[in-house]
């Protein structure tokens, strides 16, 4: 089917009652091998990318080639823009064809973050595709993006920040922290209390670090969205870095290409099923080449 808007994803997730992984891809075979376990898993999910990694394939071919995948899935998947730092970044992966976006101006005080992401709100509406936004600053490395601290997400600040800025989607900082040198820890008691007051949705950043058994409690937390990254990253790298000591003088890039891919469609399949302990049975087909 074709890629699905994200606000129509959202209704879906809540109608099965379970939580859709974001997965971020930087290249064709992250890609497929994202949206083969998304379509083998029969959950949807959101595929996602950071402007930090769209130097590599652009934000039109990667809306080219998901949105080219994904017209063969049964599984519906949306293509969402993850942490767009800047205006420009959300205007740029709206114009080429995003279904979902991320304006992340946590590293502003209360009253200018408010500011940005109410204006990027009311620029995504001309394109009818929902926004997230970060309050609070979640710990760690994000490419080349370093957080220290770990500021968590003021619950008397939620409702008024969804209110004044108009948000679909709230990331929150509640203990979970950015790639996988930090150790996280999920403060459920304020993630339960920010659920019981927040008007939208919520979602989960930096779960390549978070425990699973932390994970799969989740779906009964009022969040909808888990961002892995850092996991399907470093699965891709270390899958060359063995095909290269087994044998230094290898050529075939197509084999080393394929086995990478494959080491992302285990992980991102591995992350779904945690997430998701008792879905409902999917009717799907195997994911195609």
């Amino acid at each position: 089917m074709p890629l699905v808007n994200g606000f129509d994803l959202i209704d879906i997730i809540k109608e099965r009652h379970v939580v859709a992984g974001a997965f971020n891809t930087t290249n064709l075979e992250t890609t497929i091998g994202i949206l083969n376990a998304v379509e083998k898993s029969g959950i949807p999910a959101f595929i996602q990318i950071a402007p930090t990694n769209i130097p590599v394939s652009g934000y039109g071919y990667i809306a080219d080639m998901v949105n080219r995948y994904a017209k063969e899935m049964d599984t519906p998947i949306a293509l969402h823009l993850d942490h767009g730092k800047s205006f420009d970044s959300v205007r740029q992966a709206a114009r080429a064809g995003f279904t979902s976006v991320m304006t992340d101006n946590a590293k502003y005080d209360y009253e200018e973050n408010i500011q940005h992401t109410y204006e990027a709100v009311q620029f995504a509406k001309g394109y009818g595709i929902p926004v997230e936004a970060e309050l609070g600053a979640i710990a760690g490395k994000e490419d080349d993006d370093i957080t220290k601290g770990n500021n968590k997400t003021n619950p008397d600040q939620v409702v008024d920040f969804v209110e004044r800025t108009g948000v679909n989607l709230l990331a929150v900082a509640v203990g979970n922290v950015h790639g996988l040198d930090l150790n996280p820890n999920i403060d459920f008691p304020l993630l339960k209390k920010i659920r019981e007051i927040c008007p939208v949705p919520l979602v989960l950043h930096g779960a390549s670090g978070i425990p699973d058994e932390q994970v799969a409690q989740m779906v009964d937390n009022g969040v909808v969205k888990i961002n892995v990254a850092s996991d399907l990253r470093r699965a891709y790298i270390q899958s060359a870095g063995k095909s290269y000591e087994e044998d230094p003088d290898r050529f075939d890039l197509v084999n080393v290409s394929l086995a990478a891919e494959k080491a992302v469609e285990n992980v991102v399949y591995h992350k779904i099923q945690v997430m998701n302990q008792n879905p409902p049975t999917p009717v799907h087909r195997e994911a195609k080449k």
